[in-house]
């Protein structure tokens, strides 16, 4: 019963780092079109369409490969809180702000 417990808890750390791995945006997947800077869409976006509600000044749609990309990158405090908010709302985790 012992290696039947080491086995689930070994089982359980390792599907709680993937999906850590999984939940977070990937610069490596963004879509091309974010124009270069802190902030950007990856391809797990699913077009919800919350980012372009929340900070339509910064996150548009593409309306060809139906997803979000960025197109502006905040300049102000402002703008980078209505980009964070956007980020922290998205439902599948797309958008990150560790881009280049």
């Amino acid at each position: 019963m012992h290696h039947v417990t080491q086995y689930v808890s070994r089982l359980t750390a390792a599907k709680e780092r993937y999906f850590v791995i999984l939940d977070m945006a990937n610069k490596v997947e963004k879509w091309p079109t974010n124009i270069a800077g802190k902030f950007y869409v990856d391809q797990q976006c699913i077009d919800c369409d919350l980012c372009r509600e929340t900070a339509p000044a910064f996150f548009t749609r593409n309306d060809e490969g139906g997803h979000s990309f960025v197109f502006k990158q905040p300049t102000t405090q402002e703008d980078i809180a209505l980009c964070m908010e956007a980020l922290e709302g998205c439902p599948v985790e797309a958008i990150g702000n560790d881009g280049e």
